[in-house]
Order: structure tokens, then C-alpha cells, then sequence
């Protein structure tokens, strides 16, 4: 059966196969084309296929599965696209035919480049009728506090929220960016009376964010004592009272020091601030200006802009009022020792939320008030269809209990519309006990790191045209992907170590497998017209066919993340087509191949950049353009051996590096290759090749004292010892030669 599919068909090209595989499974199964589309999976890995289909999905009875898969096999049609399907028990296995599937996605990356993988579809409110506009997301990201340094502890929430902004874009949404920063509340109240006590004019111009740091957790000092004094004589108060005994001299005293104390000024301050006391909002405006200052600096060294700054503060005290006597009327509230509550414990079915505290005693605004204020705000503002907050799991009861009082208030259609993006702590740090690990100066310490690595190797380092500013791109993709490892709820703890290490999947290596693919691209010195040339046909490496495959995933990748909302789903992926790749430059070799078999592999790899350069951009980072020094290891078959024999059960990294070639008598080479274990008790090994002409191998010993590791090559093969192991080493046939 015949289909000639074009890269202009849909947004993703595996649509067109997976519309092909269900037409031609209709009429076998019985079953429609559109209930087959839809249970059309991807695989895991490439040995169960490009497309999967579990029979069962089709409401076939379990017992019947197996023998149905057989029977809708074996009257599959003869197809252009696809081989006939794969049995795997109730499974069938769709593997597609490589020549078709290369001539449609290589040219489909090289015409769309950064458009590939995105679906603006995806985000329009009505698909049939495009005049209804896009769907609208406000999402609310980062936040950090106002005249307080912008630490890592703000990193997670600004990373997740810039991906998914990216994402959403990408799928065609109108994406708001909002930082809601934390510029109103009690501890506010508590950083401007520190200033009055402990600021410096002075110190204050040269280092706003640092200095009025310094004196917020010297006021935290101060204040503790008393605090301690204050809970201490409370639960005397409240063992005395269970006793029956007289308690009013200790409630005299309790109530003297709370008068005096420092967090009972730093309320009275706040108060006044509500109250529009314009020498306390003067200090205020002041503070918040200096800090937005310094952050917005921040944001832009890590590619994250936004639309709006708002805050605490700007939810008018109208809206605040209308939330409190709302919740009034609906009986939602109550009062409780002079504080107006709402008690969720009464209902079985929102027991587990607790109480909400909506006003104190004083009647101050609290948290969840501005909240209800402001999510009535967002909404009458940007009319959005989703309210995104990027926040971690430690304010997941504040948020649900927002979003069910929102319900409960009768705004089902504002709660619907809410959705809690939660994760996990960065561990070992804390703002009030001053052990925080401010970003600016991680990101200057990684990129110092960077830069000292990048300078290891002169002649690499003397193309970078800017050093410094590639540094600090590799020190900020150090800390992103570190970050974006694991999965948003998993909290890590903090380590700089660990950001800047260059073994297993790090920043710094994604941005290498970039920058080689962008240097490969130059000495090819090949044109766009060139590449549009290209025979894919001549593509008949297992490595580049199952490369094509990769890239021919990246669409679906895309779409996953939109259900997964992950950051690390979109970098596994490109971890593992980094590596593809890494495992297939000495088999696909484009400098000195044939011109047609050079423009073929060139048209590959260079729709491979893109992809990664499209992958690299959604998630935040800066793709660099040049090679970045000689100690990036890689997953990659060190020279002239196979790979897979190097220690693979002992997850060894291997990397050819700068490989040296010499001549001895005219008759041998020598190449260099360094290759580095992750095991801690294993040590870095540097290997060297001896090869004769005539493809012998030139038999000697090598010791290398300063590695730990003795190599013997011989005429049979080679073996490497270290620590009591052996490992073969497997000779391959396009070994160094020199003549």
C-alpha cells in the first residue's frame, strides 16, 4: 500500500504513521481508525519498535489478546511506511522502514528548524475555528522576597517556571510571566525597623541587597531571646491555666513583653504601612525598587524575562475586604479568639485541610486573603483559562486550601482554573539563620570553575571569541541542569561540587555535544542548499538510522511534557540522543567521506544540532556555538576500540581527547585516549594505541606510573589492568594509521 507522506502534513510528523498504522489496522480489527490513533504509543526502547500497540486497549477480552495480536499481524498489508508488526505477546511492535522515515523527518527539522517539535494547535481554544484565539496561562514564578538576596532556595521555582512558560508557548498557548514577589507582611515590617537600629546610608548605596541581608539576620538575633522568653512563659501559662491555678500576674507579664519585643514593633510597622502612612511606605517603595533592580539583573543571566511584577502589595485592600465579607456572608467564616478563621474540618470531605486563618486579631491581612484578593484580580485582568502556581510542596496545604475556599465561596469556575505546581527544597539552606548560598555568587564561582577548564586547552580556548561570557553561560547551565535532573518533587541537596562536575549527565556535557555538532558543521563547510541536496538514502548505518529515529521522537517528547510537566523528561531525552550521537561520529564520519555520502551525514547532523538546540532553548539554556576545552568526558567509544568492552557493567565515561598521532620509522602511530570512571576506587586510565602499518600491532608495555594503570597491547588483542580487574579491549578497523 502506498503513502508518500510530506513534512507539511501535521506538526508531528509520527502522526503521519500513526494515521497510516491505524487506516490499515481498521478494516483487520474491526475496530475505528480513530480508537487506534489514540492507544498508538511510543516505545522505550528502540528494540520494541517505533510505535506500540496493546490489543487489549481495543476491549479485547485477555484471553483473546494474544491470538488476535497474531491474527492482525499476519493480515497486516504490505506498506511503504511500516514493516509488518511485531508479536510481543498481547503487544504488537511497529518498527518503521528507515529510508522513508529519514526522507521525511531530516527535511521536516531542516525547514522548520526551531519550530520543530512545537504545535501551535495545541493552544488555540476552539481547533476548528482558529478566530477564538489562544488559551491564556498566567503563571507565577519564582517570587522571592523584597531587600533579601535572591538565593537558590528561589532557584527551583524560577527554572520549573521558566520551562514550563517555554512549554506552554511552544504548544501555542498566551503565556503571562508573573513574579509575584514578597514585598508585604510582618517580616517586612521587621527589615525596616532593623534598618532604623543597624541600617548605614553607606553601606546601604554600595550593597543595598547585601547590607539590609546583613541586618535582617542580625534583627533575627536580636529578637530570639525574647521570643524564647515569651514561648517559654506561655506554656507555663497554659500548664497553669489546666490546673486551675490564678493566671492573671503571668498573662500581665506575657503581654509587657510582647509590647516591647521586636516582632510585636515589626507588626505595629506593618500596620502602619496597610494604613497608608506614607513615611513608612516611602521606606518600602525604596527597598522594593533597589530589589528589582538586582533581580531583574539575575533573570536575565538566566535567560527569564517577565511580563508583569507584581506582589503582595499590589492586591488593593477593596479586593481583600470583598474576599473577607464574602466568606462573611457565605458562612464560611467565623470567629475565633478575636481572628477570623475559616474551619474546613467540619466538612469530612475537606477535613484534612484544617483551619485557614483569613485576618488576625489586630486585623491585619494575611497570606491567604491577598491570595483570594489576587486571584480575583488575575482573573478580571488577563481573563486567563489556567492560573499556574509555581510554588514548592512547603505551601502545598496553603494553596489547597485556597483553591477549595475559592470553591467553596462559589468560584468553581476561578478553582478550576488553579493548579499547584509543587517541588521539592534545596537542602542546607535557610534565609532567617543566615546559612543561605546566594545564586549571584554561585554563578560566579561555577563560572570561574568553567572558565579554568575551558582554559586547559589553548588552542580550543583561543577560538572562543567571548571566554568569559561562554564561562558564565556553562556555570548557569552547570546549576540549571543540576536542577532539572531529577523530578520537581525530589529535593537535592545543595553542592557545588556536584553542579560542577563533569562526569555522567551534566550541563557542561550537553553543551559540549552541542558545540562539537556546530564544529563539525564548519569544517564541513557544506551550504543550506547543500544539505536540502542530500541523498538520505545513503543513511544505512544502524547509528544514523537509529539517530532519525530519535530526532522523529522529539514532537511526541514535546507533547508528553505538556502531560508530565517535568523538566527532566525533556532533558533524559536529550541525554540520550547526546549519546547516540557521541557513539556514532567515528562511524558517520563526515570530513574526508564521499561528497554524497559527506552532504548525507552532514544533513543528519546538523538536524540533530538543531534539535538539541531546540530541546536546550525550552529548557532555559544558552546553547554555546564553540568546543569548550579538552575535559568534558562523554559517553563515547574511546579510539580505535569498542566501546561496549570498556568496563561497560562498571559505568565507565570514556572520551576521546585530543587523540595524537606520530610517526616512528615511518611505520606506527600513537593514539592518546583518557578515560575517566565515575567509581570512586577506580582510577583515570590513559590507554595507549600502538598500530604498524601493515595492521599489526606493535607489541609494548606501557607503564603509567602517575595513572595507577599498567597497559599491555598485543598482536591478539588488548587487556588493561587496574585494581585487579581486566577488561578487553576490542580492536576496531578504522584505527589511526599513519603512513
Amino acid at each position: 500500500m502506498g503513502h508518500n507522506p510530506t513534512a507539511l502534513e501535521a506538526s508531528n510528523p509520527i502522526d503521519i504513521y500513526r494515521s497510516h498504522i491505524s487506516e490499515l489496522l481498521a478494516p483487520i480489527t474491526g475496530k475505528s481508525a480513530k480508537d487506534i490513533y489514540e492507544r498508538l504509543s511510543w516505545t522505550q526502547t528502540f528494540d520494541k519498535g517505533d510505535l506500540g500497540l496493546a490489543v487489549p486497549s481495543l476491549r479485547v477480552p485477555p484471553k483473546e489478546a494474544s491470538a488476535k495480536a497474531s491474527e492482525w499481524s499476519e493480515s497486516f498489508p504490505d506498506s511503504d511506511l511500516v514493516e509488518k508488526p511485531v508479536v510481543a505477546g498481547t503487544f504488537l511492535q511497529f518498527f518503521f522502514k528507515p529510508h522513508p522515515l529519514s526522507k521525511l523527518i531530516v527535511p521536516s527539522i531542516l525547514q522548520k528548524k526551531t519550530l520543530y517539535g512545537t504545535n501551535p494547535k495545541l493552544g488555540l481554544r476552539d481547533e476548528a475555528d482558529p478566530s477564538k484565539g489562544k488559551k491564556r496561562m498566567v503563571i507565577d514564578f519564582s517570587s522571592p522576597n523584597i531587600a533579601k538576596p535572591f538565593h537558590a532556595g528561589h532557584l527551583r521555582s524560577t527554572i520549573i517556571g521558566g520551562f514550563l512558560a517555554n512549554l506552554y508557548e511552544a504548544a501555542g498557548w498566551d503565556v503571562v510571566r508573573l513574579n509575584y514577589l514578597g514585598d508585604w507582611g510582618r517580616q517586612f515590617g521587621l527589615l525596616a525597623n532593623a534598618f532604623q537600629m543597624l541600617g548605614s546610608e553607606e553601606k546601604l548605596e554600595k550593597d543595598p541587597i547585601g547590607h539590609l541581608y546583613d541586618i535582617y539576620v542580625e534583627i533575627n538575633r536580636i529578637s530570639k531571646p525574647e521570643e524564647d522568653e515569651i514561648k517559654e512563659k506561655k506554656d507555663v501559662l497554659t500548664q497553669a491555666s489546666a490546673n486551675g491555678k490564678d493566671t492573671t500576674e503571668l498573662e500581665k507579664e506575657i503581654q509587657a513583653l510582647e509590647s516591647k519585643s521586636v516582632n510585636e514593633k515589626a507588626r505595629q510597622y506593618f500596620k502602619r504601612m496597610e494604613e497608608g502612612d506614607e513615611a513608612a511606605l516611602a521606606t518600602w517603595r525604596r527597598f522594593r525598587d533597589l530589589s528589582i533592580q538586582r533581580y531583574k539583573k539575575t533573570y536575565s543571566r538566566l535567560n527569564i524575562h517577565y511580563d508583569v511584577y507584581g506582589g503582595e502589595s499590589t492586591v488593593e485592600l477593596e479586593r481583600m475586604d470583598r474576599a473577607v465579607k464574602q466568606l462573611e456572608e457565605s458562612g464560611l467564616s467565623e470567629e475565633s479568639q478575636g481572628a477570623i478563621i475559616v474551619d474546613l474540618t467540619k466538612n469530612p470531605k475537606t477535613k484534612k485541610l484544617g483551619k485557614a486563618l483569613v485576618r488576625k486579631r489586630d486585623g491585619s491581612s494575611l497570606y491567604l486573603t491577598r491570595d483570594i484578593g489576587e486571584a480575583y484580580k488575575r482573573v478580571e485582568v488577563y481573563q486567563p483559562d489556567k492560573l499556574v502556581y509555581v510554588v514548592a510542596s512547603q505551601q502545598e496545604l496553603h494553596l489547597a486550601q485556597l483553591f477549595k475556599i475559592l470553591e467553596l465561596m462559589g468560584h468553581s469556575d476561578i478553582a478550576e482554573k488553579c493548579q499547584h505546581i509543587s517541588f521539592g527544597m534545596v537542602q542546607g539552606m535557610s534565609t532567617r539563620k543566615g546559612t543561605v548560598k546566594f545564586l549571584d555568587d554561585i554563578l560566579r564561582d561555577v563560572g570561574e570553575k568553567m572558565h579554568e577548564v575551558m582554559q586547559t586547552n589553548k588552542t580550543k580556548y583561543e577560538q572562543v571569541e567571548n571566554p568569559e561570557q561562554t564561562a558564565d553561560t556553562l556555570g548557569i547551565t552547570a546549576v540549571m541542569v543540576q536542577d532539572m535532573s531529577g523530578k520537581r518533587i525530589n529535593g537535592y541537596e545543595f553542592s557545588l561540587d556536584r553542579m560542577t562536575s563533569f562526569e555522567g549527565d551534566t550541563g557542561p556535557y550537553l553543551q559540549y555535544a552541542h558545540a562539537r555538532l556546530c564544529s563539525i558543521t564548519r569544517k564541513a563547510d557544506l551550504s543550506a542548499e547543500d544539505l536540502e541536496s542530500a541523498d538520505l538514502t545513503l543513511l544505512l548505518e544502524s547509528h544514523a538510522i537509529n539517530l532519525v529515529r530519535a530526532l522523529s521522537s522529539w514532537p511526541d517528547v514535546v507533547q508528553n511534557t505538556l502531560k508530565t510537566q517535568e523538566p527532566v523528561t525533556v532533558l533524559s531525552y536529550l541525554f540520550k540522543m547526546t549519546h547516540m550521537l557521541s557513539s556514532s561520529y567515528e562511524v558517520l564520519q563526515v570530513v574526508g567521506s564521499e561528497p554524497e555520502i559527506k552532504k548525507a551525514r552532514m544533513a543528519l547532523y546538523e538536524a540533530a544540532r538543531q534539535v538539541l538546540n531546540n530541546g536546550m532553548k525550552l529548557l532555559g539554556l544558552n546553547p554555546v556555538e564553540r568546543p569548550l576545552g579538552s575535559q568534558i568526558t562523554e559517553y563515547a567509544s574511546p579510539r580505535g576500540f569498542d566501546g561496549h568492552a570498556v568496563g561497560k557493567d562498571d559505568a565507565m565515561r570514556a572520551s576521546a581527547v585530543d587523540a595524537c598521532a606520530c610517526v616512528y620509522k615511518g611505520q606506527w602511530a600513537v593514539a592518546a585516549v583518557r578515560v575517566s570512571s565515575q567509581r570512586p576506587d577506580s582510577p583515570d586510565l590513559v590507554c595507549i594505541q600502538v598500530i604498524l602499518t601493515s595492521g599489526a600491532y606493535f607489541s609494548s608495555r606501557v607503564s603509567l606510573v602517575e595513572y595507577g594503570v599498567s597497559l599491555l597491547l598485543g598482536s591478539y588483542g588488548s587487556h588493561w589492568a587496574a585494581n585487579g580487574q581486566s577488561r578487553a579491549l576490542v580492536p576496531r578497523s578504522n584505527s589511526i594509521h599513519v603512513s
